[in-house]
């Protein structure tokens, strides 16, 4: 078949962010397809570019986006994508099948411009239950916003020949509009070939300027609003005093810039903003941590999340400490990876990373737990395979019906 991906956020692995579809593409390549991916490029000089990249053709536009920008000029750049995109597919022919991934769930509009005008069937991607996550963290809150984005929500899913979900919460969201049997739920990945462990690379350490010695905690990936990385600080100003104790953050977003002048106002030297890096840098630098932490605020609705960092951090063979009440927490406890945390009590992550600290077995034995856990369970070539099951099932009724 001839698919057409629409992901504004596209990202290769040499690029700093979240790679599923461009590991779904490539298994999708190798099952016989042809895959087209329309993306946003943020620092594009151009408006326009095309390139091969491992096989996926891809279509570049112009639109900037970062998570600084305020909610108002965010939606500007969704809808802006949205009109360069279906611009872009009203001049692709002969598709067969369009996916179409969220975040933002404005990508729909484009899926629903092929299937409404070009007669092409999609499948929806569920990474965020929008519009209540904005709601929730209270960006919507009037009802001439909520009620429009809700019917927005309603009519993606009811459209989409089949709706694939990261976690059973996202799932759960989704079944209040669709039946169960259009509905799959495949998390986020593990890629144990990016993420493994192996010998500490201290001479990275070194040049990061970290000591050599430290029991680090790392929180790699976005610090935005949502992820409520603000309750990490508030451990480490409890650790201030113990120098054998360092907390990494591996990223950027919204609230870094708040989070490292918080940091210089108490003069915490245990704190580490070590900037973004593609993945294989991130990869080393998780390897050089002992302890990997995935924070998020506390919001019912975020803990429906399927966060990246969690599944790296499996590939990487390292104990998990999360933070959200949800299918999260029931996976480190069920497989004995990690430990929850009160996000509301600074102090129950500061017990838990001493405990770890003076613990050495049981940081071995939950990073094994951690890297089965990814081998059998959630790696990418076993969670892809499952996405392309779901395209020949779809391409397999579509030709019946």
């Amino acid at each position: 078949m001839n698919i057409l991906y629409i992901h504004q956020y596209f990202k290769t692995p040499a690029e700093p962010g979240g790679t599923r579809s461009y590991w779904v593409s490539q298994e999708l390549i190798r099952n016989g397809h042809e895959v087209t991916i329309i993306t946003a490029d943020p620092k594009a000089i151009q408006k326009r570019r095309e390139a091969i990249v491992d096989g996926i053709k891809v279509i570049y536009v112009k639109e900037a986006y970062n998570q600084s920008m305020s909610i108002a000029v965010r939606l500007k750049s969704f809808l802006g994508f949205v009109w360069k995109s279906v611009a872009e597919v009203r001049k692709q022919k002969d598709i067969d099948l369009v996916i179409a991934t969220s975040t933002p769930l404005t990508v729909g509009i484009t899926a629903l411009y092929m299937k409404w005008f070009k007669k092409v069937p999609y499948i929806f991607e569920v990474r965020d239950l929008w519009p209540e996550v904005p709601i929730q963290m209270g960006a919507f809150k009037s009802p001439l916003i909520v009620k429009p984005t809700r019917w927005f929500e309603k009519t993606i899913y009811k459209n989409a020949e089949h709706v694939i979900a990261l976690s059973p919460g996202m799932q759960d969201g989704v079944l209040k509009y669709v039946p169960k049997d259009k509905t799959t739920m495949i998390p986020n990945m593990s890629k144990i070939d990016e993420f493994w462990p192996r010998e500490k690379n201290n001479a990275l350490g070194e040049q990061l300027g970290l000591k050599p010695d430290s029991f680090k905690v790392v929180h790699f990936g976005s610090l935005g609003l949502a992820n409520g990385a603000e309750t990490i600080i508030e451990s480490a100003k409890l650790l201030k005093t113990d120098d054998s104790i360092e907390f990494l953050f591996v990223g950027g977003g919204s609230t870094e810039d708040a989070l490292i002048r918080e940091c210089e106002k108490h003069n915490l030297k245990n704190v580490k903003f070590l900037g973004r890096f593609p993945m294989k840098q991130t990869s080393e630098i998780v390897n050089i941590s002992d302890v990997s932490i995935v924070s998020f605020r506390d919001l019912p609705i975020l803990y429906t999340n399927s966060p990246n960092k969690l599944f790296d951090s499996l590939s990487a063979g390292k104990p998990i400490i999360v933070n959200s009440a949800g299918w999260t927490k029931d996976m480190v406890e069920e497989h004995q990876c990690g430990f929850y945390v009160n996000p509301n009590n600074p102090e129950d992550l500061v017990e838990r990373i001493l405990y770890l600290k003076e613990h050495p077995d049981v940081v071995e034995e939950m990073g094994r737990e951690s890297r089965h856990l990814a081998e059998t369970i959630y790696d990418k070539s076993i969670l892809c395979k499952q996405f392309v099951e779901v395209v020949t099932r779809v391409s397999k009724h579509l030709i019946e019906k």
